[in-house]
């Protein structure tokens, strides 16, 4: 199999997705193996191509959120990334809940869109920035409603709050564990510990939970 990062497109609007399939197709390391237009399409095309990456539009025929659950769920090894117009809080929690590894507005730069495709295959996370902004201001809510005097923070060990801190910072787990000398499989252990402990659903949330705690750059010994 090629070396390249294999990747399908799902968009049901033609210039968008020849515009978006031209600039990936044009980068050295990235094959479009596929497109579609319809949730049904997307989740039949992953399960028969298992690509890296796959982009999901929210609004396609059948709803992309319904596509990105089926696909994490039966075919987890492909990445998932919605790329799309909709910029409401509920879509992005919907996405990341569904198993979304990244969330992007569909005004972003070609040179972005690439860098945050190859991050995502790498293992890190994304949100649009101005989203993830609202989205932590949500979920801090939601904290405060269910536990109103505790830290979830506080539950971790110093272990789990050293690799909590590099996840913040957008390191994958390969790279986190080169780092502080685990094995990647032990590193990902301590990954479903924390997520478990933090009430969270992926890294994202818990890098955004780390970032509002002040985790992010400290004690990185």
């Amino acid at each position: 199999m090629s070396d390249k990062i294999q990747l399908i497109i799902v968009d049901d609007h033609p210039l968008f997705r020849d515009g978006v399939i031209q600039t990936l197709k044009a980068e050295p390391d990235i094959e479009i193996v596929g497109e579609a237009t319809t949730a049904l399409d997307a989740i039949r095309l992953t399960g028969e191509l298992l690509p890296d990456v796959i982009l999901l539009d929210i609004t396609i025929p059948g709803g992309g959120l319904n596509a990105a659950r089926t696909i994490a769920a039966t075919v987890p090894v492909t990445k998932i990334i919605m790329l799309t117009a909709s910029e409401a809080e509920e879509d992005v929690l919907a996405a990341l809940k569904a198993g979304a590894r990244g969330y992007i507005l569909k005004g972003v730069s070609a040179r972005e869109l690439t860098k945050i495709v190859r991050d995502v295959y790498a293992g890190e996370a994304y949100v649009t920035p101005t989203l993830a902004a609202s989205l932590l201001s949500e979920m801090k809510g939601n904290w405060r409603g269910q536990q109103p005097a505790t830290n979830p923070l506080d539950e971790l060990t110093d272990r789990e709050r050293q690799i909590l801190e590099k996840v913040a910072s957008g390191l994958s787990n390969k790279e986190i564990a080169q780092q502080v000398f685990l094995t990647e499989k032990t590193v990902k252990h301590y990954m479903t510990n924390i997520l478990q402990k933090l009430q969270v659903r992926n890294r994202v949330e818990a890098a955004l939970l780390a970032q509002s705690g002040g985790l992010k750059g400290k004690g990185n010994g």
